[in-house]
């Protein structure tokens, strides 16, 4: 062991605790990073291995071979198949058996009237397999559906529905259909798939309820024969299939469904949380840079005594890097297990919030190992370098000096840096949001504007703690005065505390500007295109809930306190060969309703071969008033449409619009997303909701809502978004936390005969106490005043690079309380990490801390 390894782990062990928080700081990032990774293998191999086990039985799956998918959505819409398919493949050597997949959307109401599901995960209905092997769902308790009427769901929905075998409910398809469960089914032995609701139907119901009309199915499922292998199936199935038929194997199949999971949750909830891992340890990567610089700082002395006895610089540079390596490689594989051990509380925890965990083993890849561990390292190692080299270069000499005065703060080259990347920042994002919207220029400028900040931290930190702690004088007298001027006597390590809560601010601040932003969109949004009065919708999110039935809205209209009422139902078609949503509605009475801006031709001349499309769409496909555009619907079929008007507002109309007559050739399960009502003149929005939500009652009992009501409920996702953002950006302010606690406690080392000679002078326990805290708290406004301030600004960045790269228009929105929140939470949090490093110096014995050199 040479020379350097000795000293450094000699350091170590005289002064672990001057790095406890840089283990803590580790530690905590790499944890968050290895629970991320462990966590996400284990789900993919759960689910792997849950629809393996579901589709064991299936060898072969008979389906449309091509698929309409339209912008945003990763599985597309299938043409169905016919079911008179069947026999033929029943007939083909190497097959078992096979059997129609009938499925489509079906939303349980649970025993307290409320829909079960629908906010993300899909809810599904489908008929009732009978052979036990081709269908992914095993009876648990009860029987198989026989009569009309009856229905076998997934335990997990029965469970959250507060519903039980012989219970009779409401399903929507969307139509209301009154069914008696009499059987609860598992999926490859759990409770169901996800948050995914199923349930089985008799045949004749599936096609009743489900289908546009009979004979038709999603896919069929095809059994082989003892001895023929799923490829072997296949090719045997091929030449029998009709045109625009395919056959895929059972394997095939499961890795598809494991993949649109992936797709849909598990690769978007994995990336969220490796965004944070990110910023938790970029904010650990300031803390733990600023502690090795104070220790340094602190090792002036001793290491110029050993410059002076010889020792070579890079002999102390390396001692410097071998401590910051003890301490990366401890905390990072103590980090290990703290991740692997956040896996398995998340295994135990996600059923409990009602994410049910497929049940299995961790699984623990080597890159999941291998990758925190190396990050750990590197981040701890990098962020010591600076401070490892500036240990090398001091002179002999400096064991002479008693104090050192840090002036690195006011240089005047780091205000010329900052200066310029600030304003190469604010130049390229400007050009990316406003002159020439990018996404990548507007990053680049969000990525130069922190560095600006961080750059010029140390000589911003001067006057803004001047300001900031000019009320302490008069509020907190000479206690307020000396915590005032600590902070201000290092502005290079007081910006350096600061900069780690200011990063983990202005990522809080970032998304509670945009969830703001959204909201005020959404509003903004209905307020602009919604000209009706009530509006009737199903919870639901993503591809989950039924919708409503189309018979919902003719029944609206005929109450005599409705104006117009107005059904929007989606389909999808390609477009001149691109896959594109269609709104499908009565043209006529959607002009009434709804806010289209100017339109040019007339909306009621669609009929069943016109459409209606926005300019912005009809500029993209060269296409104007009068001129043919082509259609291809899911059914295969392909049919001319004029274009007979173009409008200009699209948020909730769509962009592409034709008559229910026009779709009704081409539907599948029809279904409406939302109903608008407008009233009579004369008539109250009480009086008119009252009467609509007695009909709605006879449809599924759908929601309600004023124009505001609707647009605070479109908008309800956000806040559930923000709240998982908070509790993981927690993380970070907690290293940023333990950031300022270590600096504060390696201060008051630094500052013991100071200290020491303020008590011998009369100042108090309880003033010295206080005098730390406000120290604490000037360094905590200082990170969040920063990181409010660039928070909004790149809240701002993001929703005009978003308004600049999408169709919709994004209006900003600032919102003062939310922010005044989190200003009051960072003040707080620098409050309560002052109270040890200030118990600590009031305990300090006066004699001994006098005599200190």
């Amino acid at each position: 062991m040479n020379a350097s390894v000795r000293l450094s782990l000699a350091s170590l062990r005289a002064h672990r605790r001057r790095f406890a928080g840089t283990f803590l700081a580790v530690f905590l990032g790499v944890a968050f990073l290895a629970g991320t990774l462990v966590m996400g293998d284990t789900l993919r191999a759960s689910f792997d291995s849950l629809f393996g086990n579901a589709t064991s039985g299936t060898d072969a799956v008979v389906r449309s071979a091509d698929a309409i998918t339209t912008p945003g959505e990763a599985q597309g819409v299938r043409q169905p198949v016919d079911t008179a398919l069947v026999r033929k493949l029943e007939a083909v050597p190497g097959v078992a058996a096979a059997a129609p997949n009938i499925q489509g959307a079906g939303q349980l109401v649970g025993a307290n009237g409320k829909p079960i599901g629908g906010q993300g995960p899909p809810t599904l209905a489908g008929n009732w397999i009978t052979d036990p092997e081709l269908n992914p769902y095993r009876l648990a308790e009860g029987r198989a559906p026989r009569a009309s009427g009856e229905v076998v769901v997934n335990r997990g929905a029965a469970e959250k529905g507060g519903l039980h075998l012989g219970d009779t409910t409401t399903l929507r398809t969307p139509d209301p259909v009154r069914v008696t469960i009499v059987g609860l089914a598992t999926f490859g032995g759990e409770d169901g798939m996800a948050q995914v609701t199923f349930t089985g139907m008799t045949r004749s119901d599936a096609e009743k309820y489900l289908t546009a009309r009979p004979g038709q199915a999603a896919s069929i499922q095809v059994r082989a024969a003892p001895g023929v292998s799923q490829r072997d199936l296949v090719d045997r199935l091929t030449p029998v299939l009709p045109k625009g038929v395919e056959a895929i194997t059972g394997q095939e199949s499961a890795q598809e469904n494991t993949d649109a999971i992936s797709a849909r949750f598990l690769s978007v909830f994995t990336a969220l949380l490796l965004v944070f891992s990110g910023v938790a340890l970029l904010v650990a990567t300031f803390s733990i840079h600023n502690t090795f610089a104070i220790v340094v700082a602190q090792r002036t002395r001793e290491n110029a005594l050993l410059r002076a006895l010889g020792a070579a610089r890079r002999q102390v540079t390396a001692s410097t890097l071998a401590e910051a390596t003890v301490v990366a490689v401890t905390a990072s594989a103590a980090g290990l297990a703290g991740g692997i051990g956040i896996a398995a509380g998340l295994q135990a925890l996600f059923p409990a919030i009602g994410f049910p965990f497929p049940d299995g083993n961790l699984v623990i890849g080597a890159l999941s190992l291998l990758l925190p561990l190396a990050v750990g390292i590197v981040v701890c190692v990098a962020s010591a370098l600076m401070p490892a080299v500036r240990a090398g270069r001091t002179a002999p000499l400096a064991a002479l000096r008693e104090t050192s005065v840090d002036t690195s703060g006011a240089s005047r080259t780091r205000a010329v840096t900052g200066a310029g990347l600030l304003a190469l920042a604010v130049s390229l994002t400007l050009t990316g949001v406003l002159l020439s919207p990018s996404l990548w220029l507007a990053g680049g400028g969000a990525a130069l504007a922190l560095a600006a900040f961080v750059v010029l931290g140390p000589v911003a930190s001067t006057t803004a703690v001047r300001l900031l702690g000019a009320p302490l004088d008069r509020l907190r007298g000479v206690t307020g005065g000396l915590a005032r001027r600590n902070a201000l006597r290092s502005p290079k390590r007081t910006a350096a505390t600061a900069s780690a809560l200011m990063i983990g601010v202005a990522v809080v601040s970032l998304f509670t500007v945009f969830g703001a932003s959204l909201k005020a969109t959404m509003d903004q949004t209905v307020s602009r295109s919604f000209a009706g009065d009530v509006a009737v919708s199903t919870p639901s999110f993503g591809a989950g809930g039924s919708g409503l039935s189309p018979a919902l809205a003719p029944a609206v209209q005929r109450l005599p306190d409705v104006e117009t009422a107005v059904g929007l139902g989606r389909g999808v078609a390609e477009v001149d060969g691109r896959g594109r949503a269609l709104t499908v509605t009565d043209p006529a009475a959607l002009a009434r309703t709804f806010d289209l801006g100017d339109v040019q031709g007339d909306l009621r001349t669609l009929g069943t071969d016109g459409i209606a499309i926005t300019r912005k769409e009809a500029d993209r496909q060269d296409l104007t008033l009068g001129a043919t555009t082509r259609l291809t619907f899911t059914d295969g079929s392909t049919k001319p449409f004029t274009v007979r008007a173009l409008y200009d507002q699209s948020e909730l109309a769509g962009d592409y619009v034709i008559t229910r007559a026009a779709w009704a050739p081409h539907r599948t399960q029809d279904a409406d997303t939302l109903v608008a009502v407008t009233f009579r003149d004369g008539v109250s929005t009480a009086d008119g909701r009252a009467a609509v939500e007695k009909v709605a009652a006879h449809y599924g009992n759908p929601d309600v809502q004023t124009r505001s009501e609707y647009a605070q409920s479109s908008a309800g996702g956000i806040d559930m978004m923000l709240t998982l953002v908070y509790a993981l950006l927690a993380l970070a302010v907690v290293i940023a936390l333990l950031g300022i606690a270590n600096t504060l406690t390696l201060a008051v080392h630094e500052r013991t005969r100071e200290l020491g000679l303020l008590r011998a002078v009369g100042q108090t326990r309880a003033q010295l106490r206080a005098m730390v805290r406000w120290e604490s708290v000037l360094v905590a406004a200082f990170g969040t005043a920063g990181g409010l301030g660039l928070g909004a600004f790149l809240g701002w960045v993001l929703v005009k690079a978003s308004d600049g790269a999408s169709d919709s228009a994004f209006a900003f929105a600032l919102p003062p309380a939310r922010l005044a929140v989190v200003a009051l939470v960072g003040l707080t949090a620098g409050a309560l990490a002052g109270l040890r490093p200030a118990r600590r110096a009031a305990r300090m014995d006066v004699l001994r801390a006098i005599a200190t050199e």
